[in-house]
């Protein structure tokens, strides 16, 4: 270290022996001067004595010989100012130097300090205004200038000027914290103010807690609660004990709890208020003498009564009152200590600011809160109550306060200081909205409906996002005279913008009354409207009443039955003898729902003690006879049936209706058909003058053949009124049809369907003719059928599933796509349709169902059809690995669902149908062992034996995969034994039979088969034909071409619109290329298809031996012209271009000679096929095309000019390198002379 001290000492020496030299040499140079003195300032600098003033003689003589050197006038006002401490020379040095050099910061800072110092804001001012107007790049000058306009509140001016200033120092974080940040906002660019300034400020300097305070303060005043509490979070990372920071994170989760309470989420904005409660008191622990803090504590905690749920766990059925009163009263005391919490803190903050006269108003608030949970008497008109004494203190000092007369008068007892209150505060502001909604509401209360409607109107049309209003106009349905749908639109708009107890309740009420609860989606509003009023009011009777009755909607009838008994506990606990009425109304749900859950003991219990206390009526006496038959007390349910049925000459007529109604269908279920008939006949003719009892008459004889009751029927139909009615009638005829006209084992579906198609020409836009169309229509099993379904339904969100029948359009529109595989959209990247009516499935099936399960994800109907189109995708796409993921994911939820806990034929079904979904993803992803328990699984559910079948046979599938052919045998025996009624299951085992060598000696197969398509009488030769196709294909596999032709020919005349059997009768395998192609192998290999596919895929992937190659063998031309035929027959019925039919005619034309039509159907294959999926052997074809084109054909030109043999080939090379043919071909050519190949390549 010395010596580098003593080589860095002889070097100053040796630079200023230099210096030195310079100045005696050239005394008069300027530059020499001030170079020698910058050398002895520095020198100066490095606290030698003496320098300074050395160095100050060269400023001086620098600046005499060059008076247009600022650097030398900067340099002289530093030694005035710091050394010799002149200020009015170092004043003059300082304002000369700037005005040689406007861009001199050092200079120009220097003379504003010494300004400042002097009090001279003026002349600051004027100096850097004259800098800035000298120079834009003299940044100094803007910024300084910048920070004095910001001390004159002059903020235009103070950006534009800071904004300046950044391009010279983008930076400095101070520049962008106190310049931008605190000028933005004044002139209304707050959002801004973050963005520009302290966003910028954060990335320079992330340890600056006043951008990270201020940052919070806007995003609150923004209303980005989250991003406001997160960056006051990280001021208190910096920063602890910041009452600032402690401050803006109580208030940002104040204001984002009641966000949240606004949306109903009351238990998310409780732990927000509690978090913000614990911050607000460490921050009064900071700053207990500050006013705001205490009244933000204050608050919190008030915000917290109001705010906090009853409880979060749903109540058993078994519910005990005690247990349900003591949980309401501590309820209540929780809110209460809450509530005098806030008061407390609210005089603490009097106390410390009684000039404040808001925390006057919020102390009568909190205390009107007090007196309301602690059910104080606030109607004493000798007294005055404290909430009324403290609203009078704030309007001691704030008189013209509007507010806070409109305070007075909510939390005053007598009406008639309300009204003064309410109408005091319109005289100061008529535009008040929320003085207006609360003299309506007063109005209300005291029965003048004319003056409370006009106030509601006037506050609404001030302040539509108001609540009360909207809520009074629904409630105001006498005077108004609305429908019920538009009262419920309005009181739900009142909900929406405040979820307050008695506007849900009002909703759930409105709700019952317009039938809003058969939609699912508006019954799921309400549904989640009553359970928050059941939060907020747990000690109100009405609202467990309607949220049972919701639940019951919902058919969760366990629910409800808690529900009813936490009403009549609140009736017993909570309400005065006015309620006491209810307790009957609540009995008769209660019992209804035990009914419906199961619960017939008590239910039978209930409507007893009803019958005791003399309070059973038409609908109780409904209840009891249904709770006594599910009891099996038939004799008593009877008996009770007879007592309704003496009490119907003194109902009203729809209580009439509705108990003969219930008679009759109450007399078929317990004696029966007959019986019923007997009893409906000899009951007056008047009692049917109903619409609803027509529908139950007429259901009833629907099931009988002797149509006894023709007349009664017919007699009663006059009294259908609307459309629906009768489109529902014409539904239930189509019912009856079906089993009247029927046999013993089928139901007559076509007759059915032919009285709905006349119906639908009469009635186009019934919705439920339409469903129940597609449903009979899916239900007949017919192939043709199912194409029809899908087109006959009409996706309408706005409709309800329950109002359409038996199925809703999206249930119809995914079994139908289901229903049909060859019939959904098929993409020819994966396969060729087979099937004529493909183009008529319309789209976006998975599309619609998804959205259905959006609207109702507890819909599991709509989750499996989902799955089921999925897979249907699947197997057309050949298993994609994200089709599959998709699929299992689905599947597992499904398969989570309790429903399919029930041992009932329908969820049974739907469960066997998800296991074998999942066990062919096991399949295709190559889990032979997940496969094998998915579908020993689903042999396993008590099921019939016809659908048992296809577990085993997906067994069969597994086996084969993992080679295990001793359980291939057994399964296969198993499938024998069980049998099934569908003949797709008999050919799927016949192929595998036939492939893997398994047969029978007995022929059990046959017979089944035979038995099995007999029974279906309109569609037994399709299926016989397929039969025949499929033995036809087991022939040519055997190579026994002449049985094989038998087969084929004979399916060809059984069904003589399927184009894959011509074709398979018409075709010749010659090169098997040309019907594998790029399409894989064999059918049951471990990557198989599914089963679903093979109708489809067995005939568009086998090439048969059949006409042509009896030809080449047996040299018979007549075998070629049969091929031909069959082949033309293909090609004419065939919607859409089948692969190679056009190549295989052409063959057949070309051996009989016939060049053109070879060339012909060439080129119809040729233009067949998509660009993307021609084959191997269909260049190697166009290779035979450009050959004759050679000898004077111009055809081969319209397909791709300009290509030769030799191209033709080496394209079908590339596609199948592995055909050994493709090679022999490419070498012959490659044999010919140049003179063959130049005139090859000319062509």
């Amino acid at each position: 270290m010395e010596a580098q001290e003593e080589e860095e000492e002889e070097k100053n020496v040796d630079v200023f022996r230099k210096l030195l030299e310079s100045v005696d040499s050239n005394p008069d140079d300027a530059s020499v001067h001030f170079n020698l003195g910058v050398f002895l300032w520095e020198k100066g600098e490095q606290e030698e004595e003496g320098s300074k003033e050395q160095a100050a003689e060269h400023f001086v003589r620098s600046a005499k010989l060059n008076p247009q050197n600022g650097d030398a006038f900067r340099y002289l006002g530093h030694y005035y100012a710091r050394v010799s401490v002149d200020t009015q020379r170092a004043f003059k040095c300082y304002q000369r130097a700037v005005t040689l050099n406007p861009n001199d910061a050092d200079s120009g800072e220097a003379l504003c300090d010494l300004l400042d110092q002097g009090g001279k804001e003026t002349l600051q001012i004027s100096v850097c205004s004259e800098a800035s107007e000298k120079s834009p790049r003299a940044f100094w000058a803007f910024r300084r200038l910048g920070y004095l306009q910001l001390h004159q509140n002059k903020w235009s001016e103070a950006v534009q000027s800071l904004q300046h200033a950044i391009r010279g120092y983008p930076t400095c974080a101070d520049l962008w914290e106190l310049g931008s940040g605190a000028c933005l906002p004044a002139i209304g660019y707050v959002y801004c103010s973050y963005k520009v300034s302290y966003g910028r400020v954060i990335e320079l300097e992330d340890t600056r807690i006043f951008a990270f305070v201020e940052s919070g303060n806007i995003f609150l005043m923004l209303g980005s609660f989250r991003k406001g509490i997160e960056q006051f979070r990280r001021a208190l990372e910096i920063s602890p004990k910041s009452v600032s920071a402690h401050y803006g994170l109580a208030s940002g989760l104040l204001s984002l709890s009641k966000e949240c309470t606004n949306l109903g989420a009351f238990s998310w904005g409780t732990s927000l208020l509690e978090e913000a409660s614990r911050v607000a008191k460490s921050t009064t622990c900071l700053a207990g003498n500050v006013s705001c803090i205490w009244k933000l504590l204050g608050d919190i905690q008030l915000a917290y009564a109001k705010c906090l749920p009853w409880l979060e766990e749903k109540w058993s059925p078994e519910i005990d009152e005690e247990d349900f009163s003591n949980s309401i009263l501590n309820w209540k005391q929780s809110c209460c200590l809450s509530a005098i919490s806030a008061n407390n803190s609210y005089q603490r903050a009097l106390h410390l600011a009684p000039w404040q006269a808001n925390i006057y108003t919020d102390i009568a608030i909190s205390s009107d809160l007090i007196c309301t949970l602690r059910e104080d008497d606030k109607h004493n008109p000798n007294s005055w109550q404290l909430p009324e004494k403290m609203s009078l203190g704030g309007l001691l000092l704030e008189g013209d306060n509007n507010e806070f007369w409109v305070t007075l008068g909510c939390v005053s007892g007598h009406n008639s200081l309300k009204q003064h209150a309410f109408i005091r505060g319109l005289q100061l502001d008529v535009s008040l909205a929320i003085a207006w909604a609360c003299l309506g509401k007063l109005y209300r209360k005291e029965g003048k409906m004319q003056l409370a409607r006009q106030a509601f109107d006037s506050a609404r049309s001030i302040d539509p996002s108001l609540a009360l209003p909207w809520a009074g106009m629904s409630a105001d349905t006498n005077a108004r005279n609305p429908t019920t749908d538009e009262a419920y639109e309005s009181c739900l708009r009142a909900v929406q913008i405040l979820p307050a107890a008695e506007f849900q309740i009002g909703l759930a009420k409105l709700a019952l009354l317009s039938g809003h609860l058969s939609s699912s989606q508006l019954l799921l509003q309400v549904f989640g409207a009553i359970q928050q009023a059941v939060q907020h009011a747990p000690y109100h009777p009405e609202s467990h009443n309607l949220n049972g009755l919701i639940c019951e909607a919902r058919c969760d009838y366990q629910s409800a039955v808690a529900s009813y008994r936490l009403a009549r506990y609140a009736i017993n606990m909570f309400s005065g003898s006015k309620l006491k009425s209810h307790l009957r109304d609540v009995a008769l749900n209660l019992a209804r729902s035990l009914s419906k859950a199961g619960n017939a003991l008590d239910a039978v219990q209930e409507c007893r003690d009803l019958k005791q206390e003399g309070l059973l009526d038409a609908q109780g006496l409904q209840i009891y006879a249904i709770s006594l038959w599910q009891l099996g007390e038939n004799d008593l349910a009877l008996s009770v049936a007879r007592d309704l049925a003496g009490c119907v000459s003194t109902m009203e007529r729809a209580s009439r209706a509705a108990s003969v109604s219930f008679i009759c269908k109450f007399l078929y279920k317990i004696s029966g058909q007959e019986s019923a008939i007997i009893s409906i006949l000899k009951m007056p003719k008047e009692l049917f003058e109903n619409s609803k009892i027509s529908f139950v008459v007429s259901a009833i004889h629907a099931l009988d053949g002797s149509n006894k009751l023709e007349s009664v029927v017919s007699s009663s139909r006059r009294f259908l009124a609307s459309h629906e009615e009768i489109a529902r009638m014409h539904c239930l005829v189509a019912l009856g049809k079906l089993i009247k006209q029927g046999t013993e084992h089928y139901l007559g579906f076509e007759n059915g369907v032919h009285h709905l198609r006349k119906a639908l020409h009469v009635f186009p836009n019934s919705v439920l003719i339409r469903n129940m169309l597609g449903y009979l229509l899916l239900s007949s099993q017919e192939g043709e059928d199912t194409h029809s379904a899908s087109r006959c339904c009409i996706i309408d969100t706005s409709h309800s599933p329950n109002k359409e029948g038996l199925k809703s359009a999206f249930e119809i529109l995914g079994a139908g796509a289901v229903a049909c595989a060859a019939g959904s959209k098929c993409i020819q990247k994966f396969s060729f349709p087979t099937c004529r009516y493909w183009c008529l499935s319309g789209p976006g099936e998975i599309q619609q169902l998804q959205k259905w399960l959006h609207r109702e994800p507890w819909n599991h109907n709509a989750r499996y059809l989902l799955i089921l189109n999925f897979l249907q995708r699947a197997c057309e796409e050949r298993f994609p690995r994200h089709l599959c993921t998709t699929i299992e994911r689905l599947n597992l939820v499904a398969m989570s669902n309790q429903v399919y806990l029930k041992k009932d034929i329908c969820h049974q079904y739907q469960k066997f149908q998800l296991l074998l979904c999942a066990s062919e993803i096991s399949l295709q992803s190559g889990d032979q062992l997940g496969c094998v328990n998915h579908a020993k699984n689903a042999s396993m559910l008590s099921l019939p034996d016809c659908y048992l079948f296809f577990a085993h046979l997906q067994l069969c599938r597994t086996y084969v995969a993992e080679d295990d052919f001793k359980n291939l045998q057994q399964e296969y025996i198993k499938c024998l034994e069980l049998k099934t009624d569908y003949c797709i299951g008999w050919l799927c085992l016949k192929f595998m039979e036939s492939h893997f060598e398994l047969q029978n000696d007995l022929s059990i197969l046959e017979l089944n088969f035979e038995k099995c398509s007999k029974e279906r009488q309109s569609s037994w030769k399709k299926w016989r034909a397929l039969f025949d196709l499929l033995q036809g294909l087991i022939s040519v596999q055997n190579q026994d071409f002449l049985r094989a032709e038998k087969f084929l020919a004979q399916a060809c005349s059984m069904s003589d619109t399927e184009s894959c059997t011509f074709l398979c009768h018409g075709s010749r395998v010659i090169y098997p290329e040309i019907l594998f192609g790029n399409f894989g192998s064999s059918l049951f290999h471990s990557q198989a298809v599914s089963i679903c596919w093979l109708y489809y895929w067995i005939p568009s992937t086998w090439g048969c031996v059949i006409c042509m190659e009896l030809a080449r063998q047996q040299c018979d031309s007549q075998y070629v012209s049969h091929a031909i035929k069959s082949l033309m027959k293909a090609q004419e019925i065939s919607l859409i271009p089948l692969p190679f039919v056009s190549t295989l005619l052409a063959q057949a034309e070309g051996s009989r000679g016939s060049k053109a039509k070879w060339e012909k159907n060439l080129l119809l294959e040729w233009f067949s096929w998509p660009p993307e999926l021609r084959p191997a052997e269909l260049f190697l074809q166009m290779h035979l095309l450009a050959t004759y084109s050679k000898a004077g054909s111009e055809s081969s030109f319209c397909v791709e000019p300009y290509q030769s043999q030799q191209r033709w080939v080496l394209r079908a090379i590339h596609l199948n390198p592995s055909c050994m043919r493709y090679w022999k071909v490419l070498r012959k050519l490659m044999q010919l002379s140049p003179i063959d190949r130049l005139g090859d390549e000319e062509g």
